[in-house]
């Protein structure tokens, strides 16, 4: 006998080349984003906001289970596209040394570029954006977990938008 109550069961097939595609005004590209937990979150994170997410070679499959699960259902909204696909200013955030994210000038288009967990963005592609920001941290410590990036960036867009 079954210790779960209700066994789990298949309750939807969905094709993969079903997945929305496409560009938005506004999207997170994701460089090498390895934890499928983080890219369901920035999924999710995405959808809030009205963002399209772009997915560089090396990242988290987003249909994995634990990234359909962090997704909460964002995984069938959000359009996805390959990480140089969406044009518009491309801001890199960085951990520190680049211009308060409040203070920038978000006029037109927006990409922003979140690094991979533990090395962050490379060097030639930092040289490709136009800008770089950082996420000012009064109260200091480590720097922040590439979801919770993502989100405050949307969000700090949403506030200031051009």
């Amino acid at each position: 006998m079954s210790s779960l109550a209700h066994p789990p069961r298949v309750i939807a097939v969905y094709r993969r080349d079903d997945l929305p595609r496409g560009l938005r005004p506004v999207t997170l590209a994701l460089w090498r984003v390895g934890d499928p937990g983080n890219v369901g979150t920035l999924l999710r994170a995405a959808d809030a906001f009205g963002a399209g997410v772009a997915l560089s070679e090396g990242c988290a499959d987003p249909t994995g289970p634990k990234a359909v699960r962090a997704s909460m259902g964002a995984l069938f909204r959000v359009p996805l596209s390959g990480f140089d696909e969406p044009r518009g200013k491309r801001v890199a955030l960085v951990p520190d040394g680049g211009i308060p994210l409040p203070e920038l000038d978000f006029g037109g288009d927006v990409v922003f570029v979140l690094g991979a967990e533990r090395e962050g963005l490379p060097g030639e592609l930092l040289e490709r954006c136009d800008e770089l920001a950082s996420i000012p941290q009064p109260g200091g410590g480590e720097s922040l977990n590439v979801a919770m990036a993502g989100a405050i960036a949307l969000y700090e867009l949403s506030r200031n938008p051009a």
